[in-house]
């Protein structure tokens, strides 16, 4: 189910609605864990289990790592565990089949292994809460369903933003939902779903229409298909976000923002602190700073950027082509 489909806007959305108008809010969030448990399996049913499962085994390694906290080596063992554990789960699913067709000299064929929707977003913020309670800086949560709710809530499930779990502790069980959040709410998904269907889809269909056959094509018609295709990613990802901020304001839930006009950017540096904000500040805080960022040699520093622009690349999709991506932003910053 997608948000400018008339399944979403016309019946899940108004049912889903109801729900603010309920003042307990362990009911409240009973309700909306189980329309986004229903929104999630619309379009991939059996895909709901390995989310649950995959935020069973953050909710277990979290009661390990507070059961260790005067354990150092024990703590971090669990750590460790609970990482590989989470990030094999991503491997897997998203890119065994991508390793098995670059290794396939060995004798390696794809598994055709489905891509389980939002996996990259929802792995995302399970980490930022075993890594985060890790480190001392929130407190455990001993409701399970407090964290699955956290981990599946439909506005952010699909497309982001990567919502940190220290982000949304305090939201879970104390939030208020007012006429003024819920006006802003409804507002800004409306400018959220125009971007999306007024300008993405056309953009969209006409880069298509334009890019279908490049070696035919005039220069000039190739330089206007990727400029409209320029447009279509940006208002086509910018557009979710606002509608997942919009969304989660409506239920009183406040997200942060993940774009801020990326194409006005003046430089490489400035464009990443524009363009979905998020991510960038997840890989500068759980990737580039734990490898020393900016505090070591120029060599190592070039390497930790080297690491963190490979998984970025790698993030966006289980394709070489990413991974050139990811590398061609390196390049440019190291310059």
């Amino acid at each position: 189910m997608v948000f400018s489909s008339q399944t979403f806007l016309f019946f899940f959305l108004p049912l889903a609605g109801l729900c603010v108008l309920i003042r307990s809010k362990p009911v409240q969030n009973a309700l909306l864990l189980i329309a986004s448990l229903i929104f999630y399996a619309w379009g991939e049913p059996k895909m709901v289990v390995l989310m649950v499962l995959v935020t069973l085994i953050a909710y277990g390694s979290g009661f390990a790592i507070v059961h260790f906290k005067a354990r150092p080596r024990a703590k971090k063992a669990v750590l460790i565990a609970s990482v590989v554990v989470i990030l094999g789960n991503l491997v897997v699913f998203k890119y065994l089949n991508f390793l098995c067709r670059t290794f396939s000299f060995l004798g390696l064929t794809d598994p055709g292994i489905a891509l389980p929707i939002g996996i990259s977003f929802y792995t995302f913020q399970i980490l930022s809460y075993v890594i985060d309670l890790y480190r001392g800086k929130i407190a455990l949560q001993r409701n399970f369903f407090y964290l699955l709710m956290y981990v599946s809530f439909f506005p952010q499930l699909i497309a982001g933003p990567i919502v940190r779990y220290s982000e949304i502790e305090p939201q879970l069980a104390d939030r208020k939902t007012t006429v003024k959040g819920a006006f802003y709410g409804m507002t800004r998904f409306s400018m959220g779903l125009g971007k999306k269907v007024l300008i993405a889809n056309y953009a969209g269909s006409l880069a298509e229409s334009l890019l279908k056959d490049v070696d035919n094509a005039a220069v000039l018609s190739v330089w206007i298909g990727v400029l409209f295709y320029a447009f279509q990613i940006y208002f086509d990802f910018s557009g979710y976000s606002d509608m997942a901020i919009g969304l989660g304001r409506m239920f009183g839930f406040d997200y942060p923002e993940n774009f801020k006009h990326p194409y006005i950017a003046t430089s490489i540096t400035d464009f990443w602190r524009r363009w979905h904000i998020t991510l960038s500040s997840f890989f500068r805080d759980y990737v580039y700073i734990p490898l020393g960022g900016n505090r070591v040699s120029l060599p190592r520093q070039i390497f930790n950027l080297f690491i963190v622009w490979g998984l970025t690349g790698l993030w966006h999709g289980a394709s070489w082509n990413f991974v050139i991506w990811g590398l061609y932003y390196f390049v440019f910053l190291c310059l």
